[in-house]
């Protein structure tokens, strides 16, 4: 299969000057996203600005409507911003047309949803190697590349499995395996865990740990878990549309704390409410 040439990436916008500091692998600057309705414009996100450094983990937190679908979709390339930058491995992701962020993707980022979409169709080892086929690999190096992937997060013995018998965990884990089929820089997790329960949500956060340690990928991982805060090295809270950056070794901000008093808080309340 023949690269398109509309896709590929120029040669004049291959790299970026926006970063100051080549060790990050995401660099955010006066990012604000606003959606045109009929009722007039609503702002989802408020000058955001943060960064990921490479090979780092990041968690992006924050209650329901709070903007961390928008910027997870700001992230990966889908939702253009309003305003702002956004670099990614040191390209600056829009000043690409679409088709080129959708090569530069399928290159640099993999990406785990809560709920899983497959061919349903093939088996779990094509369904892995199918970003694969997309870039254009030969059908035999794929499936080879798709069963070390599947090896790595523990499914290789369901490679000839249809994916919709699997459970809910194990899926999960196959999605997993398809993030990383492509070695991309960055994993993207959009809730992974928010279906499962804590035994199989356990067994996804260690691989995302795994990618993270001994596979030298950069994750950002959305969650509404709080318990998973101390796993990052870079806490992203996200309230009304406005973020607040924290990193390990820093003291946490008055506003990330809040949060925190407030929803164990809650949860201390409803497990009192259990007692009664």
């Amino acid at each position: 299969m023949e690269t398109d040439s509309s896709s590929a990436l120029p040669t004049d916008t291959k790299k970026s000057s926006l970063g100051k500091d080549s060790n990050y692998l995401i660099n955010v600057q006066g990012l604000n996203k606003q959606f045109d309705l009929k009722s007039g414009p609503v702002e989802v996100l408020h000058d955001i600005n943060f960064h990921v450094i490479k090979n780092g983990f990041a968690i992006i937190f924050g209650p329901s409507g709070s903007g961390k679908s928008t910027l997870l979709n700001v992230l990966s390339g889908l939702e253009p911003p309003s305003k702002g930058t956004v670099e990614i491995a040191g390209q600056d992701l829009y000043a690409l047309s679409a088709d080129q962020r959708a090569h530069f993707r399928a290159q640099i980022m993999g990406i785990v949803h809560q709920e899983n979409y497959w061919i349903k169709s093939l088996s779990v080892l094509e369904n892995v190697a199918m970003p694969l086929y997309l870039t254009g690999s030969p059908k035999e190096a794929a499936l080879t590349v798709a069963r070390d992937s599947l090896q790595k997060v523990g499914m290789a013995d369901f490679a000839n499995h249809l994916p919709t018998v699997l459970s809910g965990g194990q899926q999960q884990r196959v999605s997993m395996a398809r993030a990383l089929v492509a070695s991309p820089k960055l994993i993207l997790a959009d809730e992974p865990t928010g279906s499962l329960d804590s035994k199989n949500g356990q067994m996804i956060m260690d691989l995302l740990l795994y990618f993270q340690r001994e596979l030298d990928r950069t994750v950002v991982l959305v969650t509404h878990n709080i318990e998973y805060l101390p796993l990052s090295d870079t806490q992203l809270y996200i309230f009304d549309g406005r973020l607040t950056e924290a990193h390990r070794g820093q003291k946490m901000p008055t506003e990330i704390m809040n949060s925190l008093k407030s929803q164990i808080a809650e949860l201390t309340k409803m497990e009192k409410a259990h007692e009664i």
